[in-house]
């Protein structure tokens, strides 16, 4: 309702989250058949990553049109309280994830919990835009933000679609 990029982008990232979790229970019921297992690996990080992928096309499209059009989005204070409930939250719940992927051994499950820390990453991004705009009036703060929260969302979007396993990194 806002008119915000950023926060846009966060709410369709929060979307892609709930997608993420989704495909990780589903990589978690292909243990009962280990033949199906490193199928269900690919599958889901490859879900995740096209979902990244689109989302970071979005917001690039869309923050750089705002900009463009000079498109003035409206103060959210709802926005900055969920956002910064978000940078405390995500983290705790990232290292949580972080622990059980590396306990299963399981790259998509890795990579949900990246998309987690992400998700506090572009928490504190959104915050940042949301202040500027709401605090300073500076309306160009919010597609500034989204566009810092795309090269993060492309890169992990690339690595899901290449299928590179975030367990190399943290288990």
């Amino acid at each position: 309702l806002a008119g915000s990029i950023a926060l846009t982008g966060f709410g369709l990232d929060s979307l892609i989250e709930v997608t993420a979790s989704l495909t990780a229970v589903w990589r978690l019921r292909a243990d009962a058949r280990p033949d199906r297992r490193e199928h269900a690996e690919r599958v889901s990080q490859r879900i995740i990553g096209v979902l990244f992928l689109a989302l970071a096309l979005y917001i690039g499209v869309d923050a750089a049109l705002t900009l463009f059009r000079r498109e003035e989005p409206s103060e959210s204070i709802v926005g900055i309280v969920i956002a910064t409930l978000s940078v405390v939250v995500m983290p705790l719940l990232a290292r949580a994830k972080r622990r059980i992927a590396r306990q299963l051994g399981s790259g998509a499950l890795a990579a949900e919990s990246k998309q987690t820390s992400l998700c506090a990453y572009l928490s504190a991004i959104l915050l940042i835009g949301l202040i500027l705009n709401a605090t300073l009036g500076w309306w160009w703060g919010d597609p500034l933000a989204g566009l810092a929260m795309v090269p993060l969302i492309a890169r992990e979007g690339i690595d899901g679609v290449r299928g590179r396993s975030a367990c190399d990194e943290c288990c």
